[in-house]
């Protein structure tokens, strides 16, 4: 039996998807902090359980008789490690077999933003003792999701990233990697730098999206701090601004621009371009 936690977020639902194509309902597990959310995933034959990262005993519950974890990092920064120690430790008392975590790039060295909560999961999947499998997910082209229909529709975007590279690939991408490690086998023990196999620049994009648009599309680089202004004008909200000008730096730094083999290899075919992303948005806004 495979539990997939987060199974309702973008990951997750995907992952649950891909396993649905391989396996039958009854040997998948939905674990997801609001069991009402998951009602179609419980009319297709899989067990909803309850799992908050916050409530160790219903991890316990959600973990029973799991031969396979899938943990999905989870979304609330700053509180990461403490909801991700609760799930290794469940995973712990429930027996489990194989344990796979959905972590960053390079996590354990990397100066990146987020390294830092993923870098101390990973120690504590490692001091578990738990036969794990860590996945070391790049960038998602939909992060860039907003960004693109901003500039389809004005004919610009900002940004601090300079000439730095986004190795970037799809959601879909990502989960088709996890459902390969969780159904596959001999990826006990391993952990896979995932990334999109073209790194691409802001001006790259803009050009992506010009095309795509059939219009003239700029990008306009500013200083970290200039961009911040640009992001408070816009309305958004001050940690957000702080971590999308840090993210920026850290793509400036080239922290996000290595390709590697290891996503295609695992889901058997090319990754998606950043160019696809972009036709598919702009084909319906």
């Amino acid at each position: 039996m495979i539990v997939v936690t987060g199974a309702t977020g973008h990951l997750g639902k995907l992952v649950v998807e891909g396993l649905l194509e391989k396996l039958p309902a009854d040997q998948v597990v939905a674990a997801v902090r609001t069991p009402e959310k998951a009602a179609d995933l419980a009319e297709r034959g899989i067990e909803v359980r309850r799992a908050d990262y916050t409530d160790p005993a219903s991890l316990d519950t959600a973990l029973k008789g799991a031969d396979k974890v899938l943990l999905v990092s989870g979304s609330e920064v700053g509180q990461r490690v403490a909801q991700h120690q609760a799930v290794i430790e469940a995973a712990k008392q429930a027996g489990v077999r194989h344990f796979v975590y959905t972590s960053a790039s390079k996590a354990t060295t990397s100066k990146l933003a987020v390294a830092p909560e993923h870098k101390a999961t990973e120690e504590l999947i490692e001091a578990s003792g738990l036969t794990a499998t860590i996945l070391r997910n790049n960038w998602y082209n939909e992060n860039y999701v907003e960004t693109i229909k901003q500039a389809a529709r004005t004919g610009s975007f900002v940004g601090s990233a300079g000439d730095g590279r986004v190795a970037s690939a799809t959601r879909a991408d990502y989960a088709a990697a996890a459902v390969a490690v969780l159904t596959g086998e001999g990826h006990e023990g391993k952990i896979y730098e995932l990334a999109g196999d073209v790194a691409w620049s802001n001006a790259e994009l803009a050009a992506e999206i010009g095309k795509a648009t059939g219009r003239e599309i700029s990008y306009v680089d500013l200083p970290g701090n200039e961009h911040a202004k640009v992001l408070t004008q816009a309305g958004l909200p001050e940690p957000l601004i702080g971590f999308l000008v840090a993210i920026d730096g850290d793509i400036k730094d080239g922290l996000l621009a290595e390709t590697t083999p290891d996503l295609r290899t695992l889901i058997g075919r090319p990754t998606t371009p950043i160019g696809v992303t972009v036709a598919e948005l702009t084909a319906t806004r």
